[in-house]
């Protein structure tokens, strides 16, 4: 099992940026996909970005391909997401998350087995 802290949420402008952080701990970060997912009120929980053990390979949901950056570093065990030139649409609850086998790519909700609490991002028009 492996714990997982997301940081950096907050209140932006449309228009604006933000860097979510989220830290993990409990097993080998560097051999697992990492996820985020997003939630806003009323809706599902949805895929916004993956990225490989390896950093080589990231994936991103279309409504924030060219806007979302997602990165990693292993020797931190931490994931990232730079998100810019952010809509209202935006707005919602992110999750970090750490797929369920190791040296597998997915993009599916039930592919990730650990999840953070998540952090609040709110965009203003």
């Amino acid at each position: 099992q492996v714990q997982l802290v997301e940081s950096g949420g907050g209140l932006v402008q449309a228009g604006g940026s933000l860097r979510l952080s989220c830290a993990a701990s409990g097993r080998t970060f560097s051999t697992y996909t990492m996820g985020w997912f997003r939630q806003a009120p009323g809706k599902e929980r949805e895929f916004v970005a993956a990225i490989n053990w390896a950093g080589g390979t990231t994936l991103y949901a279309d409504s924030v391909k060219g806007r979302f950056t997602i990165s990693r570093d292993n020797a931190k065990n931490t994931v990232y997401l730079q998100m810019s030139s952010l809509k209202p649409e935006d707005t919602a609850v992110y999750y970090c998350a750490a797929n369920r086998l190791p040296l597998v790519v997915t993009t599916t909700i039930a592919g990730f087995g650990s999840w953070g609490q998540g952090t609040q991002v709110t965009v203003s028009s």
